[in-house]
């Protein structure tokens, strides 16, 4: 579970969510870099996980909204708190593995961004 929740897409779209019903094409612009197969495989994943609900509204074409479930509702802060504390230390992370990388001759594979 700590896998799902913990992952670069899964963090953007529950945030998203948790502010109120967001639809495909809302999501797609808010979570930055993800493809629309990652954004659709993602929103199964928390679906399933019960950590997103999906109402289809029966509508020409049909509106697909995407709302979060209290269960993720309880799991918001931490999130966002998270998301922050990446921010606040981005810069900071990424000197030190160039140092890392500098004094052990690089001999690890790069760690994705994120």
């Amino acid at each position: 579970m700590l896998d799902r929740v913990g992952g670069k897409w899964s963090i953007g779209i529950l945030v998203a969510a948790s502010q109120g019903p967001v639809r495909f094409t809302e999501l797609e612009r808010r979570v930055e870099g993800i493809s629309r197969r990652m954004l659709t495989l993602t929103l199964r994943n928390l679906e399933r996980d019960g950590l997103l609900h999906r109402k289809v509204h029966p509508t020409v074409p049909p509106k697909v909204e995407y709302t979060a479930t209290p269960i993720a509702l309880e799991l918001h802060e931490s999130l966002v708190a998270l998301t922050h504390w990446a921010e606040r230390h981005r810069s900071a992370i990424a000197d030190a593995r160039a140092r890392y990388d500098r004094a052990h001759g690089g001999d690890l594979p790069p760690v994705p961004e994120g």
